[in-house]
């Protein structure tokens, strides 16, 4: 357990003695009591992040004993914080081993898909090579798993594709890197640095769908209606070149202005056009529209030292990107369940309980006359669109912050753990969903890739991922994995903001959420 000592038990002539004294350390987890630590470091480890470990916790006492391991730094320095946050929410950040760096291409950086179609890397792949095809994602993005493509058909519908970058190709089954990616999970973003699942060779060059470049990938390509009706889809593996890769700001930029009329952006517009329609089809059936506060730290470039906070901008292209990638995830979904209806990866998000809501349900009636209902999804949405205050505009998004907070989680199972009314993702009012459109940071998508990859007959699938209670521990190691990572992203958040206010008078308005 990471903590500090309670200064309160050390007096100071225990601070000066080397003798063993028994001091009280504070653990970060609010959950866990003082510890009571027998140490002659007493007096070296105050105003220490340190690190502990539990040997007894007797019945008749109020106190776990335990002993000092080692301290990580001086309270409130970056290295000491960010190392605890880690060790706190139980990261994998160790270097990789030896023999996980052995499983990398021997060619290294110099890599390059093989010029020559024959080549048997090119078994059975489509030559996407001269699509105008693009990616969109938050500024200083490396580790690029999705591009998109759009173009017209004879017919008037259009032709999308999804192309995600190709891991599976590079990770092969119960070896040591994908048993290394296996425990590690997830890639894990701190705000002054990232802890990568797959090595950075694979996960920011050879993997990443960088532009100008050739690369492995995993599309899905459908036919669509003006509409927003999907007429056909298809899968297959492929090589493609990206043409940009673009931050959601200048993508923005790029379809707003007018001027603008080569084909990549009008592929984004078509994109953005349908990606609005699919959304509205979306809120239509029930899914939920809500709101999370998200906070950007800006940091300076040598030292990481917080300079800025800021909110983030919601822009149009984020929802291009996040329709495409919806779309793509719950059509793999079925895919994968048709061809291995007892053990495909699916991702399920349970209806809450209504208790869960009976709270801000009564705040809302008491103070505002606003009813909540909750019986389905649908209704739930609708009722928060009406939750507004003319006088407030920050109200209604208040409201979808708590409502938030009522959710249960989404987690990973496997399909033949569950009836088929149990697959239902409540939030997006999807009836089957998966995750496949990041697979260079999230170890699911890399067993719905190899799903996929065998589904379509490109390959046979590996027994390991074909056996129910092998991935059932799977999926419950990534939940637990996951839901870490986004704790361990938060704290991190939370200690920079705290340091770039830390002894500035800063007057906002404030809400009481409860």
């Amino acid at each position: 357990y990471v903590g500090h000592v309670d200064e309160s038990s050390i007096s100071q002539a225990v601070k000066e003695s080397r003798k063993q004294q028994t001091v009280f350390l504070i653990p970060m987890d609010k959950r866990i009591p003082k510890i009571r630590v027998r140490t002659r470091q007493a007096g070296e480890i105050v105003g220490k992040r340190v690190l502990v470990t539990i040997d007894a916790w007797d019945r008749d006492s109020r106190y776990p004993v335990g002993h000092f391991v080692r301290s990580l730094g001086e309270l409130e320095t970056k290295g000491a914080e960010t190392e605890a946050l880690l060790l706190e929410y139980d990261v994998q950040y160790r270097p990789f081993p030896k023999a996980v760096l052995d499983c990398l291409p021997a060619q290294g950086h110099d890599w390059i898909v093989p010029p020559s179609t024959d080549d048997p890397g090119w078994k059975d792949r489509r030559d996407l090579r001269d699509l105008q095809i693009c990616s969109i994602d938050p500024i200083g993005c490396q580790d690029i798993d999705d591009a998109l493509h759009a173009r017209p058909l004879p017919n008037g519908n259009f032709e999308v594709g999804v192309h995600i970058a190709d891991v599976s190709h590079f990770v092969k089954p119960n070896n040591a890197m994908d048993a290394e990616a296996s425990i590690r999970g997830t890639t894990v973003y701190l705000v002054d640095k990232r802890i990568d699942m797959l090595p950075m060779l694979l996960g920011t060059d050879l993997c990443s769908l960088k532009p100008y470049v050739e690369r492995y990938a995993f599309s899905a390509i459908w036919e669509i209606t003006p509409n927003a009706e999907i007429v056909k889809s298809d899968f297959t593996k492929s090589v493609i070149k990206s043409r940009e890769a673009f931050s959601y700001e200048q993508a923005q930029i790029r379809v707003d202005d007018a001027s603008q009329q080569d084909q990549l952006t009008t592929a984004m517009r078509t994109l953005l056009m349908l990606s609005q329609k699919f959304k509205q089809k979306r809120m239509d059936a029930g899914a939920l529209s809500l709101s999370s506060p998200e906070v950007r730290v800006e940091t300076e470039s040598e030292t990481s030292d917080p300079i800025d906070i800021k909110t983030k901008k919601h822009l149009a292209t984020m929802s291009l990107v996040e329709e495409f990638m919806l779309l793509a995830n719950t059509s793999v979904a079925a895919k994968i369940y048709e061809a291995f209806p007892q053990t495909a990866m699916l991702r399920r998000h349970g209806a809450p309980p209504k208790t869960n809501f009976e709270e801000l349900a009564n705040q809302l009636k008491v103070k505002k006359g606003l009813e909540l209902r909750t019986s389905s999804s649908k209704e739930l949405a609708d009722s928060l669109d009406f939750c507004v205050d003319p006088v407030e505009p920050f109200f209604n998004t208040l409201v979808r912050i708590m409502a938030t907070r009522c959710m249960m989680s989404a987690e990973y199972f496997c399909s033949g753990t569950q009836a088929y009314p149990e697959f239902r993702h409540y939030g997006l009012a999807s009836e089957i969903y998966t995750h496949f459109t990041s697979p260079i940071r999230r170890y699911a998508d890399l067993v719905a890739h190899r799903q996929l990859a065998a589904a379509i007959s490109y390959e046979a699938l590996d027994p390991s991922v074909r056996s129910k209670s092998k991935l059932e521990a799977v999926c419950k190691n990534i939940n637990v994995r996951h839901r870490n990572a986004q704790q361990a992203g938060r704290a991190s958040i939370e200690y920079y903001v705290g340091q770039a206010l830390k002894g500035k008078v800063v007057e906002e308005e404030g809400f009481v959420m409860k």
